[in-house]
């Protein structure tokens, strides 16, 4: 089956172009984020030069910070974390956020001699060892110490030593420089008893009141939190915890983060310090995290969430107005959320900590060259850029300031721009779609008609039913109507002489072959003793006849029309008609064989008998005309309510392309170059092409169909005539 390809088809295939704009549009989107992103990242940059410009030449910022070491010895010089929350000192450690992250383990590597002047000494085996933690939130310095321990010793109620038992000791120097030596030794799990020690000995009776804290006993051991005012303390200290294993003995082991019986031995403490931290606070309202680290990597402050740091773009995000694309975005939201990327509400970065930042844009920043970097956070959610640069005291970097922001502020303008242009692309998309859909359909309407017009205008045999009606459209359409209409109207016209001209041949000519007629009929009588002249006058005499053969044939096309039009239908038995022609034909061409495969039946067939019998001799006649082995085959099929009656002659074929046109008024296909004195006795009739155009016309008058075709083995031809009948 062939595919039809119409104007709406082919309008809505030029339409698709559209389906280009959103992409056009995507890519320039797509564009305007890299310029995002790239203005983003200069921001950013700035920020940080303008944060790390603040800090310049100030290292009065930096003398209580432990920054200027020339290195860093874990365990030893320690980091007080930010906390986010104050601490309840119950001795548990579920107050601690990260508390294993955060915490440093102190073991065998980390044992006092006796004379505790030597450090490390390695022996075989330890019954105890510890983790311990600093943290700082607001005004105190919190520790938490995990000891793990297989025989815990409590100082006994009534003993005065402190130092024969299970303790801690704590060793710093003060703001205005003094060491100061504290032990703690409880009696019992519960509020810690603190002392402090000067030259070995306890000063009574007053305990140091100022450090609080608690011990609480755990199956592994004993916890012992506690916290000190950042007012009496610097950025000297060290701890150690002494393990004794019986009561009243001596000290077994001391594991210690550093010696704690002179000044000079002290390791170093490090917190964010209060005055960057305000200086940094500032700068959290540009929706950025904001970190300065010392040249150990170490956090000195923080500002900021990276959470929250979407950076300027999140709140300079595209307004929404109320309209139907308001409506219709809303509707399309699902779609949207699946299509692109959404910034993710939450994500999970662990990239940091705060006792040692690392990255390579930190150790360029420190190497006194700015870097920025695009990264993901740790669950690869959220896209994150860096940007770090240095501080500098003299010409010696000291530090260095990092900003952070996520892309989230960016994805979101650049959905929101999607979303707005989509909606609209889609809009616009569907308007056009439908106007070029409803232009088309209005184009096709239109020729259609005019198709339909044209077809009904002129029947299948070339004959002017009825006139067009031209089409009022100033168009192109419309001047095609226009030039049809006229044009039928011209062949309507032309059809209607050619019609009329048979009649008109017929009734002009009557008059001239009558008095040729007669004067040829004078000739005769006048020289009816001259056989010369008498041959020339039978010809002459001859000629006549076939001319008013000629006239006669040409009106009679004409009346069988007239007569159809007043005839009046009766009922009839078919087969009686039939067997009555054939018993006539039998006898004309006694020298033809008429087969048939009926007998005598009765169909009853409402019409014109005397009609149909004429329409029985025109296409008998051309069958026996044609036939090349004088044999004629009639056949019926009977349905029930028509009949079909095949008859078939063998002989040439007729060609393809008067299958359909053989039917037509003035059609014959016999040869014509044939002289008067090559014709036969048969073929001495005038042949006009009107013997099948009146069966057809008596075909019609009857509310039937004739045909012609060609069959094969043997060759030849089958007229099929199919008549309604009246049902038994």
């Amino acid at each position: 089956m062939q595919f039809r390809f119409g104007l709406r088809s082919k309008l809505l295939l030029l339409s698709s172009f559209l389906v280009a704009i959103p992409w056009f549009g995507y890519q320039y989107v797509w564009e305007m984020e890299k310029y995002l992103r790239f203005g983003q990242e200069q921001t950013i940059i700035g920020t940080a030069r303008a944060l790390a410009t603040a800090l310049h030449e100030r290292p009065n910022l930096f003398n209580n910070q432990a920054s200027f070491l020339p290195s860093v010895e874990k365990g030893k010089d320690l980091y007080g974390y930010q906390l986010n929350h104050p601490i309840n000192l119950d001795g548990s450690h579920q107050d601690w956020p990260n508390y294993l992250a955060k915490s440093h383990y102190y073991g065998v590597d980390n044992q006092l001699t006796n004379n505790q002047n030597t450090l490390p000494l390695t022996i075989e085996k330890l019954s105890n060892n510890y983790t311990a933690a600093v943290g700082k939130y607001d005004k105190y310095l919190y520790f938490f110490v995990s000891v793990v321990d297989d025989n815990v010793i409590y100082r006994d109620n009534n003993a005065r030593s402190i130092e024969l038992n299970d303790r801690l000791e704590l060793a710093f120097t003060t703001p205005q420089g003094r060491f100061q030596r504290y032990l703690v030794a409880n009696k019992h799990a519960g509020w810690l008893d603190v002392f402090q020690i000067q030259d070995d000995e306890i000063i009574p009776p007053t305990p140091a009141l100022f450090i609080q804290g608690k011990w609480l006993e755990t199956p592994q051991g004993y916890n012992i939190e506690f916290r000190i005012p950042l007012k009496n303390i610097s950025d000297n200290l060290a701890f150690s915890i002494h393990d004794v294993d019986e009561p009243f003995g001596q000290t077994k082991s001391t594991i210690a983060s550093a010696n704690t019986t002179n000044k000079d031995s002290l390791g170093t403490i490090l917190v964010p310090s209060p005055e960057i931290e305000r200086i940094v606070k500032g700068m959290s309202y540009t929706n950025s995290s904001v970190w300065v680290v010392d040249q150990h990597h170490r956090v000195l402050a923080k500002a900021g969430d990276i959470q929250a740091a979407n950076g300027l773009w999140q709140k300079n995000s595209i307004n929404q107005e109320d309209s139907w694309r308001t409506e219709l975005q809303a509707l399309l939201k699902p779609l949207f959320k699946r299509l692109l990327t959404q910034p993710p509400k939450a994500f999970i970065d662990q990239l940091y900590d705060a006792q040692n930042l690392t990255g390579k844009h930190i150790e360029s920043a420190l190497q006194g060259i700015p870097q920025s970097q695009w990264r993901l956070s740790s669950d690869n959610k959220a896209v994150i850029l860096t940007a770090a640069y240095p501080i500098y005291f003299g010409n010696k970097v000291h530090g260095a300031v990092i900003v952070e922001e996520t892309n989230n502020g960016i994805r979101t303008v650049r959905n929101q721009a999607l979303e707005k242009l989509f909606t609209s692309i889609l809009a616009i998309m569907i308007f056009g779609i439908m106007a070029f859909f409803f232009f088309a359909s209005r184009i096709s309407n239109r020729i259609r008609a005019l198709r339909n017009q044209a077809e009904q205008a002129i029947d299948e045999h070339g004959r002017i039913n009825e006139a067009m009606t031209a089409s009022t459209k100033n168009d192109e359409i419309g001047d095609l109507s226009r030039s049809f209409s006229t044009a039928v109207s011209r062949l309507s016209q032309y059809n209607h002489y050619l019609e009329n001209m048979s009649s008109r041949l017929s009734h002009e000519l009557r008059t001239p072959i009558a008095v040729v007629r007669t004067s040829l009929e004078n000739l005769t009588i006048q020289n009816q003793h001259s056989p010369h002249s008498n041959a020339y006058i039978e010809r002459a005499q001859q000629g006549l006849n076939r001319l008013n053969l000629i006239l006669t044939n040409m009106s009679e096309a004409t009346r069988l029309e007239q007569m159809l039009k007043n005839t009046d239908c009766i009922t009839f038995n078919f087969y009686q008609v039939l067997n009555g022609c054939l018993q006539g034909y039998r006898q004309i061409y006694e020298n033809y064989h008429f087969q048939t495969n009926f007998s005598d039946e009765k169909v009853t067939m409402n019409g014109s008998p005397e009609h149909i019998a004429q329409l029985l001799d025109k296409v008998i006649s051309n069958a026996v005309e044609f036939s090349e082995d004088k044999k004629i085959t009639l056949a019926i099929e009977q349905q029930s309510n028509s009949l079909t009656l095949h008859i078939s002659n063998n002989g040439r074929y007729l060609p393809e392309e008067m299958t359909e046109r053989l039917f037509d008024s003035m059609i014959s296909i016999r040869d014509n170059h044939q002289d008067l004195n090559e014709l036969t006795a048969e073929n001495k009739r005038p042949h006009l092409g009107l013997g099948l155009y009146m069966a057809r016309l008596i075909c019609q008058f009857h509310q039937g169909n004739i045909q012609a075709s060609n069959h094969h083995n043997p060759k030849g031809v089958t007229i099929t005539i199919i008549l309604p009948i009246q049902n038994n």
